[in-house]
């Protein structure tokens, strides 16, 4: 099981998989909005999401945990 964590503290802007997606390596899967920028927050393996951790709206902390997927 890989996890995907937050690169930044900020608010999550747009939830782009949900359970059961394939993701590819380097494939978007949350988009971050901090300080007015949009930050692509990517996978880094391939796998199939098991659980998205947040919601659209939700605050993350850098080093929280927001995707889990499964190799």
């Amino acid at each position: 099981m890989n996890e995907v964590y937050a690169s930044m503290a900020g608010n999550v802007w747009k939830v782009l998989v949900k359970p059961g997606d394939q993701v590819e390596e380097g494939q978007d899967v949350v988009i971050l909005e901090s300080m007015k920028m949009e930050i692509p927050i990517a996978a880094e393996c391939d796998g199939t999401v098991k659980e998205v951790k947040i919601n659209e709206g939700d605050f993350v902390n850098e080093g929280d945990v927001i995707v889990e997927i499964e190799e």
